[in-house]
C-alpha cells in the first residue's frame, strides 16, 4: 500500500513572506538611492555651501519608498 503525503502552503505563511518582501527590498533600494544621493550631495557641497538644504532634501527623499513598502506589507497583513 502507497500513501502518498500532500503538502500544503499556508496562505498566511505566504502573506508574511509577501510582506517581508516588500520591506525588504525597498529597504535596500532606498538605501541605495540614498547611498547615490548623498555622495553626489557631498561633491555638490564641497563645490558649493550653499547647496546643504537642497541636498539634505534630496537625501530624505528615498526613505518615503520604505514607507510606502511599509504601508503595502501592513495591508498585506
Amino acid at each position: 500500500m502507497v500513501t502518498e503525503t500532500v503538502t500544503m502552503m499556508d496562505p498566511s505563511g505566504l502573506k508574511a513572506i509577501g510582506a517581508a518582501l516588500a520591506v525588504g527590498l525597498t529597504g535596500f533600494a532606498s538605501a541605495y538611492a540614498e547611498k547615490e544621493i548623498g555622495t553626489a550631495a557631498i561633491g555638490a557641497m564641497a563645490e558649493n555651501e550653499s547647496l546643504f538644504g537642497k541636498g539634505l532634501i534630496l537625501t530624505v527623499i528615498p526613505e518615503t519608498i520604505v514607507i510606502f513598502g511599509l504601508v503595502v506589507a501592513l495591508l498585506m497583513l
